[in-house]
């Protein structure tokens, strides 16, 4: 049985919410791992521009300062998106990190994109599973010695909660791996906002794509493999993905993909259950949280971490009659929020296949660090 370490939110002249995060991750065995001259990939969401609910900066700082004394050589990344916002390419991503606080004046260490400038840097990792024969994740990533997760924990459209496998699955992915999770079809060409760059014809490794009569973009979908290719090059929205995926399928892939950011080498996770937001901090705006903030929870399975931020959840009382649509805050305790609110998805499907492939164990045992 996995531990999973915790601590809330209490605090006393002398122990404020970063030092108790230290204690926490100190009790929970992280100084089990050699960190010495180590790449330490910290995997953050820097949250989208707009949005309020990401994870502060100054509990990142904390967390970077313990890994330098241990002389490790930490960094803070995260891999582009596959929609286009201010986090789609690397230039921008950086700029919105740095107004979230995520720079070098607070947190002593780099920011680097894991996909590079355009997403397209990344390493192919053998999986051989049932839905993904590779990951394609973030070179900086793949490339790390030692992965720590941070991890918002909150809901999502798509998957019911983003934690620690939503962290490091889907958001260490180059796009065209989070193309794969989200889609297993072909993309398709919005002619209308196609410019005729011909950049997705000249990225096109399968010569699938070339301009018509109009100076469009034109997939043959006897060349195209899907690779994404083109939407992670188009920067017009023209080159789109068919989002067609189950919910339940996505979280298989995510967890394979997750599996394949820690496979051989040390990790560690840390979740943060404050600000537990309806979706995404990829929106550019976030809702009022769906419960009173909890607290922090470390451990080195991610499985049962998320496991246990998500029986923590449902075990609250909530504070979001209006979002959930419940009209006495008592009907809200010991009930599956995330359900109520993204109906369509089934969280623990992925965190049972997640168990499956040896990524973690669904029990655990709940240690409270004081």
């Amino acid at each position: 049985m996995s531990k999973v370490y915790f601590t809330d939110m209490r605090t006393k002249p002398g122990r404020s919410l970063p030092d108790k995060l230290e204690l926490l991750v100190k009790r929970a065995g992280i100084e089990t791992i050699d960190f010495k001259d180590k790449f330490t990939a910290v995997k953050i969401h820097f949250g989208e521009p707009g949005n309020l609910a990401y994870i502060r900066a100054n509990y990142a700082a904390r967390l970077v300062q313990f890994l330098l004394a241990k002389q490790a050589k930490p960094f803070l990344t995260d891999a582009n998106t596959l929609y286009l916002g201010r986090r789609s390419n690397a230039l921008d991503h950086i700029t919105s990190a740095f107004e979230n606080g995520f720079n070098p004046l607070a947190v002593p260490c780099p920011v680097i994109i894991a996909d590079g400038l355009k997403a397209i840097d990344f390493a192919e990792i053998p999986l051989g599973l049932k839905h993904c024969k590779t990951a394609k994740i973030g070179a900086a990533i793949a490339e790390s010695d030692i992965v720590v997760s941070m991890n918002h924990f909150k809901g999502h459209e798509q998957t019911g909660f983003g934690g620690a496998l939503k962290n490091i699955g889907m958001g260490s992915a180059s796009r065209q791996g989070k193309l794969e999770l989200h889609s297993s079809s072909q993309p398709i060409i919005d002619a209308a906002e196609c410019t005729s760059c011909g950049q997705c014809v000249k990225y096109c490794a399968s010569k699938a794509i070339h301009l018509n009569a109009d100076k469009k973009a034109e997939i043959d979908y006897k060349k195209c493999v899907g690779c994404g290719q083109c939407v992670a090059v188009c920067q017009f929205e023209a080159a789109q993905p068919v989002w067609d995926n189950s919910t339940d399928v996505m979280n298989y892939k995510i967890a394979e993909y997750a599996l394949a950011v820690v496979k051989d080498k040390p990790h560690f996770h840390v979740s943060f259950i404050m600000d537990v937001s309806p979706n995404c901090d990829c929106w550019a705006c976030n809702d009022a949280a769906i419960v009173p903030n909890i607290g922090i929870a470390a451990s080195f399975d991610p499985v049962a971490l998320d496991k246990a931020c998500a029986d923590m959840v449902t075990n609250a009382g909530a504070n979001l009659n209006t979002v959930l649509n419940v009209k006495k805050q008592g009907e809200l305790q010991n009930i599956e929020k995330f359900k109520l609110i993204h109906p369509n998805t089934d969280w623990l499907a992925g965190l049972k296949y997640a168990q499956e492939i040896g990524l973690g164990e669904l029990n655990y045992e709940l240690v409270k660090v004081e």
